[in-house]
């Protein structure tokens, strides 16, 4: 092949390369403008349900005694319940959409950010969860420090640590530990520990999903946001996270780090 025929070739797929990240881009600000209209446009139609299940309830109230103690009014308030729970977790369903595309498009600002200052930070913002309980926390002395967008690093930060002290409600003597771990070159990793509920390990394929959770809303609250957002923070640094456990045996979840973290060629993913 001659010199020509070679930078034709090459310009070629320059131009191909060109096209393609293009169409991830086009793609990229397509979901995020999705994303954004689903989160802005339900919120006009879910205040509304809110609002006149109010008001429905107030006329009910209304009622003359006789007739608002009756089966068939009783029914109807616990049909309102039933509704006002429903539309008050669709909210929350939004908020962590909208805290789905801020975290995948803010602009990534790097700094060092030592864990543990990052740590003792998230445990301030969730000092209310832990209010009244005796948390057992075990934390390294020789976290690394992180380059890390601080604002996001704490936004995953408050998910781990809020899930933490959620599961670990039902255990008598909760223990949580923030330690560090061996990490490939060119890495730092640490794994946050609990001895709380756990969850089948046979599903953990689907913990970091938007959506997805593995214990009934009956047992513990929440809309299953909040590890997807970690995951969305994680790619934006171009870092890792999972998670294992088993029933009753708790949870381990271990973040890698580059240790020279980039944005993610593609900050629109989720």
């Amino acid at each position: 092949m001659s010199i020509e025929n070679e930078l034709q070739t090459v310009e070629g797929l320059r131009a191909e390369l060109a096209r393609s990240q293009q169409q991830v881009a086009d793609m990229a600000a397509a979901q995020e403008e999705f994303l954004r209209a689903v989160s802005h446009d339900l919120r006009a139609p879910l205040r509304h349900v809110t609002s006149y299940g109010a008001l429905v309830r107030e006329v009910l109230g209304d009622l003359p005694p006789e007739v608002a103690q009756g089966a068939e009014v009783q029914e109807a308030l616990g049909f309102l319940s039933t509704m006002d729970q429903s539309a008050r977790r669709m909210g929350l369903m939004i908020d962590g959409l909208q805290a789905l595309v801020r975290a995948s498009r803010a602009p990534l600002r790097l700094q060092p950010v030592p864990l543990a200052d990052a740590m003792a930070q998230a445990r301030a913002t969730l000092a209310p969860a832990e209010a009244g309980r005796a948390v057992e926390w075990r934390v390294d002395a020789d976290l690394p420090t992180l380059q890390a967008d601080p604002v996001l690093l704490q936004e995953l930060l408050v998910q781990l640590l809020g899930n933490a002290l959620k599961f670990t409600r039902p255990v008598a003597q909760p223990c949580i530990t923030l330690r560090a771990d061996a990490a490939p070159a060119g890495s730092v990793a640490f794994t946050l520990q609990d001895n709380g509920v756990g969850f089948d390990p046979a599903r953990a394929g689907a913990l970091f999903g938007v959506f997805q959770r593995l214990h009934r809303e009956a047992e513990f609250d929440g809309v299953g946001a909040g590890l997807a957002l970690c995951r969305a923070v994680a790619q934006r640094h171009g870092a890792t996270v999972a998670a294992t456990a088993a029933p009753g045996a708790g949870c381990a979840v271990r973040v890698v780090w580059p240790a020279a973290a980039q944005a993610a060629q593609e900050p629109g993913a989720l």
